[in-house]
């Protein structure tokens, strides 16, 4: 408790030296530009890339652009112009960027939406908030890139309107002609507009980023900032209607199984459904999607998780991800073990099925891989008050695993029919320095079959948000508040009790109940941060973040434990301008500290690390963190606490230079516990090679060796009591990132992801847990003698003899074991017109798995790619 009583000190002292600073003065910005464009009265100019048309002489150009990076403040070294027209549908832009060494204008063909080479972009605040931008960016190349920016700074590259844009060159530089239509804008109903602008060049040979309107690096402000554009006069908002059927055809093949009547060796299919996007107002959109299919998305990359939490991926499917910024509550901000926590998981929906059939040895069962959404639907959008406004729902369809028995067939539901449903409001106030928002979630299942009774019928979660800025937006505090409630079965309850979240059957929980009654769970969490964000060199902040044993989001949410109470301080210190030998420096450093809900201190620890950049363009950081012993609630799978030892980790990078045709990265980290607990080294290179314009190569290879001391084999009862058996585990692994891609065109791309992944784990030392948390390390466990434990090789089990009498007390499997994998997916895309796309897909998989734990490369790549493969091939057309 004494270290419980420390670090709250320390965080309220860090908290009262934040109040103090806040008094610091800060300097005002540049003054406003204003640019004044006109209406086309005449023809409208040919997008073409060539700025030829009559129409662009009614407006002249505008130039004055400022460096940011790195020089912030320096006139460019190249110049950049601009001119805006309109119609009455239409914006038009030009951009003429200047350069005096054409020759080096760097024009790489990339899919969409990647920033490389040279680029040139405009920002408009058409909603005129100062807080939203719709940005259009294109390439020295041609390609397109496009994305939203709310609440000043967070940007959303998921949106992908519909706009039409031509480049050209000369011996001057390069050019570039856009159309967007109004129907890609959102704004007010009036007869004068006044918007906010910003212009945007790149010169990548340099690195060198310049805006129309200067915004000082140092300012955690950008929207608020921009320029104005002026003169769009008698214009009306376009409500945008798309609708986009699509079609697909697909073939599995793979291997045959005889006995199997699900597993032919060879499976087809198609299906039908529609995209939609109709703009209900002129502030909301409504999307939807009708049996949508997603075959066209990456596979995950492979991983063995040998914790007792659920691992987190990244959603992948076009639908969730595009506007999903509105749908954001991440409880706590950051990176850390709490930073993946969310109201909003959109993984849960159309989730691989949770429920498994009881099958027979002879029997067979054909199960579903994914959950079909029926449909689903979202609202979005802000409106000219401030209020952002998102409401999704979603249906999925209740899913059966069909039984085979000797050729009688029977189905058995493996996923009840489910209802998501979320809402989230936001409101900005005082030009969006204070903002009030909620949200809440509903999941709502129709279980009518006790095989899937163990999971809840209704899970509702809601939550409070409010951030307030102050001066100039360099400071602000935020608080956040969350709750949940699940009802169901006592089967559901008692499973949400003693699931790895919270482990309410641990014998030394004093806090904690398990209710084999209980039908409800209820809980709370939240967050209160604050911090300086901009406005000079330093920046700094903390946070206390709390979730309550009853806390549960992981219906529609993702959650990775409760019962936990964390305090986190940090600070950074950063140059922006080049000195000396280097481009950029940045020094950070963090501490933080957990605690449960009974007050027992959980862990302590703290880091420091640097990133910086020198003036050759290669990078280079490193790091260390050390971490005080862990008072762990999970690794015993739902017994006592486990004091483990502490540790030390260091970590470095180093980068060549991103400009070139081949760059190099290499990195690397060690860990060194305590005591000798564990030791953990893991390596990885990238390699990234571009011959052409066109076309990139990418390998990145990854070696890991780590051992720990502590890891839990399983539970046996002897003479009624729990025994906790760990070990000695070593594992080792090796994969590689492959990825090919090839620009054909701006509108056509080939693309190939591809990783072989191994991975194996043997157990040694096996072990006892006597005193979970003795003061001495070597008194927290019993090392098993030859006496005690003896290994049978035919069954493969460990016979432990605690009395040593002969008789075989308990015994336990071989927990050794091997994982070959390998996942690849190559996709040829064309956006035939914007907004049409056609799509050829095939996706191979390979999976093996073997238990003798022996790791060797070249055997395994041999054992992985004798497996015979699962392929997928498709063809979509919307």
């Amino acid at each position: 408790m004494s270290e419980f009583i420390f670090n709250r000190l320390f965080f309220y002292i860090s908290v009262g030296l934040f109040i103090l600073l806040t008094a610091f003065h800060l300097p005002a910005f540049s003054q406003t530009k204003i640019y004044h464009t006109r209406k086309i009265t005449g023809e409208t100019p040919d997008i073409d890339g060539i700025i030829n048309d009559d129409a662009w002489n009614i407006v002249k150009w505008d130039s004055g652009f400022v460096q940011r990076e790195p020089y912030d403040g320096k006139e460019p070294s190249q110049e950049t112009y601009f001119k805006i027209l309109y119609d009455d549908n239409n914006l038009y832009v030009a951009i003429r960027a200047r350069d005096t060494e054409p020759e080096k204008i760097e024009r790489r063909l990339t899919r969409r939406d990647d920033f490389e080479g040279d680029w040139v972009a405009i920002g408009i605040d058409s909603y005129a908030d100062k807080l939203t931008a719709f940005n259009f960016a294109v390439s020295a190349a041609g390609v397109k890139a496009d994305l939203i920016v709310t609440n000043e700074q967070n940007m959303d590259f998921t949106w992908n309107p519909v706009w039409y844009v031509k480049v050209s060159s000369d011996d001057k530089g390069w050019y570039s002609e856009m159309r967007i239509p109004f129907t890609q804008l959102r704004f007010a109903k009036e007869q004068s507009h006044t918007w906010g602008l910003q212009v945007m060049r790149m010169l990548f040979r340099k690195q060198e980023f310049s805006a129309w309107q200067h915004i000082p690096v140092k300012s955690s402000r950008w929207v608020s900032l921009f320029g104005e554009l002026d003169g769009i006069d008698g214009i009306k908002p376009k409500k945008e209607v798309e609708l986009i059927p699509y079609a697909m055809g697909n073939m599995e093949q793979y291997e045959k199984q005889p006995e199997n009547p699900f597993a032919t060796g060879r499976d087809f299919g198609y299906s039908l459904g529609l995209d939609g996007k109709i703009a209900v107002t002129n502030d909301l959109t409504l999307n939807l999607t009708v049996n949508p299919d997603f075959g066209q998305v990456e596979a995950d990359p492979s991983e063995v998780n040998l914790t007792a939490f659920e691992t987190f991926f990244e959603e992948k499917r076009p639908f969730f991800i595009e506007g999903n910024n509105i749908f954001d509550f991440q409880i706590t901000d950051g990176d850390g073990p709490l930073g993946t926590d969310n109201l909003f998981y959109s993984r849960r929906i159309g989730r691989r099925p949770q429920g498994y059939p009881e099958t027979d040895n002879d029997e067979y069962a054909d199960q579903p891989e994914f959950s079909s959404i029926l449909g689903a639907f979202k609202l979005s959008g802000k409106t000219r008050k401030g209020l952002s406004v998102g409401i999704m729902e979603s249906l999925v369809q209740e899913e059966f695993a069909e039984i085979d028995n000797n050729g009688v067939r029977r189905k058995e539901p493996v996923e009840p029919l489910t209802n998501f449903f979320n809402t989230r409001l936001e409101q900005d106030f005082d030009k969006g320095n204070r903002t009030l928002g909620g949200m809440f979630t509903a999941t709502n299942r129709r279980i009518n079959n006790p095989g899937l009774e163990f999971l809840p019928e209704s899970a509702y979660t809601g939550g409070l948000d409010f951030k307030n800025y102050w001066k100039e937006k360099n400071y602000y505090f935020s608080a956040k508040a969350v709750f949940s409630q699940l009802s169901g079965s006592r089967e559901a309850m008692y499973y949400q009790q003693t699931s790895p979240r919270r482990y309410y059957q641990r014998p030394d929980a004093g806090h904690l109940k398990l209710d084999t009654n209980r039908t409800t769970l209820t809980g709370t969490g939240g967050t209160l941060s604050g911090g300086k964000i901009g406005g000079g060199h330093w920046n700094y902040g903390g946070l206390v973040t709390w979730r309550s044993p009853g806390l549960e989001l992981n219906d529609m949410g993702y959650m990775r434990e409760a019962d936990v109470i964390q305090q986190i301080a940090y600070a950074g210190y950063k140059i922006w301008e080049p000195f000396g030998i280097f481009r950029s420096f940045n020094l950070n450093s963090a501490q933080w500290a957990g605690w449960d809900f009974e007050g027992n201190s959980l862990y302590l620890g703290g880091n420091i690390n640097t990133h910086l950049q020198f003036k050759n363009y290669w990078s280079f950081g490193t790091g260390i963190n050390r971490n005080g012993w862990e008072l762990s609630k999970t690794d015993l799978r739902g017994g006592p606490s486990l004091l483990l030892p502490g540790n030390t980790s260091v970590w470095s990078f180093v980068q060549t230079d991103e400009r070139k045709k081949l760059i190099f990265q290499i990195n690397g980290n060690a860990d060194f516990g305590d005591h000798n607990y564990s030791r953990m080294y893991n390596a990885g290179l990238e390699i990234t090679y571009r011959p052409l314009d066109a076309l990139s190569f990418s390998i990145e290879p990854s070696y890991g060796n780590n051992r720990w001391d502590m890891q839990y084999v399983t539970t046996d009862e002897y003479k009624g009591e729990d025994r906790y058996i760990v070990s000695t585990i070593q594992t080792e692994s090796f994969s590689a990132d492959i990825r090919v891609d090839l620009g054909i065109t701006p509108d056509i791309s080939l693309q190939y992801w591809g990783q072989p992944f191994l991975f194996s784990g043997q157990y040694s030392e096996f072990k006892r847990i006597t005193e979970s948390t003795a003061d001495s390390y070597n008194d927290r466990f019993h090392s098993f003698t030859q006496d005690e434990i003896s290994y049978d090789s035919h069954d493969r089990v460990y016979n432990v003899d605690e009395n040593r009498d002969g008789t075989i007390d308990y015994s336990f499997q071989n927990p050794d074991f091997d994982v070959f994998e390998f996942r690849s997916n190559f996709v040829a895309r064309w956006e035939y017109i914007p907004g049409s796309t056609i799509y050829l897909v095939w996706s191979q998989g390979r999976d093996g798995f073997q238990e003798n734990g022996d790791f060797n490369i070249p055997d395994g790549m041999n054992s992985l790619f004798s497996i015979k493969p699962h392929n997928i091939f498709l063809i979509k057309i919307s």
